[in-house]
């Protein structure tokens, strides 16, 4: 996966009435194209009655898998507007599905492209979005007198664990191009007492601003 990726914060589905239609918007997490058909082929069924199940996903960490369809809406009013906002928003790894009960209404070509583009924006907006960081843990060793200092130094939000043993451990979760930036401030902090080791590289979500 790349350094920092976007997606949704959860999944998640809402509803809106344009000119007597009901558009609704199905939003789902998915990390294979297996996985966003299946999803699809789960709204189509509950939703079975309805005139049409529009449907965009981006696979990949640089969505290499990118696909739309506009079911049964005219060509290219549906599907590829769904997909432009997800593109636009730069996600990964995100299914969107948009039910439609027709109401009556013709809404034309330039109406649908909106409608459906709207209610993935709407979604989008109502789910939440997250920014995925890659984080490696760095563990610092001291001896307990400095363990008071060394707290009163760091975000709450970056220590996973601390570790007590003839020595204290504290593992923070750092973003990794900042590592080099924070092993050289602890041991300016810790005046050199203090041993660091590199852990695991993972990934830490945090709510987009």
């Amino acid at each position: 996966m790349a350094k920092n990726y976007k997606t949704i914060k959860a999944d998640g589905s809402m509803e809106w009435e344009i000119k007597k239609s009901r558009f609704l918007c199905h939003l789902k997490r998915v990390n294979t194209e297996e996985e966003a058909k299946a999803f699809i082929q789960s709204i189509k069924k509950e939703h079975w009655k309805a005139n049409h199940n529009c449907s965009a996903y981006l696979i990949g960490t640089n969505s290499e898998i990118q696909r739309s369809s506009d079911d049964g809406e005219p060509s290219g009013t549906a599907g590829v507007p769904m997909l432009e906002v997800l593109k636009k928003n730069e996600l990964i790894n995100v299914c969107a599905v948009v039910t439609r009960y027709f109401g009556g209404i013709k809404l034309g070509a330039g109406g649908l492209i909106r409608a459906y583009a709207h209610s993935v924006s709407e979604g989008l907006q109502a789910v939440g979005l997250v920014v995925g960081k890659s984080q490696q843990e760095v563990f610092l060793e001291i001896d307990y007198s400095l363990l008071g200092k060394l707290q009163n130094n760091l975000d709450d939000k970056m220590i996973k664990d601390t570790l007590f043993t003839d020595k204290v451990t504290v593992i923070c979760a750092v973003d990794e191009e900042q590592v080099p930036d924070f092993e050289a401030e602890m041991i300016d902090l810790l005046q050199g007492q203090v041993t660091i080791n590199l852990g695991e590289i993972g990934y830490h979500e945090v709510p987009l601003e």
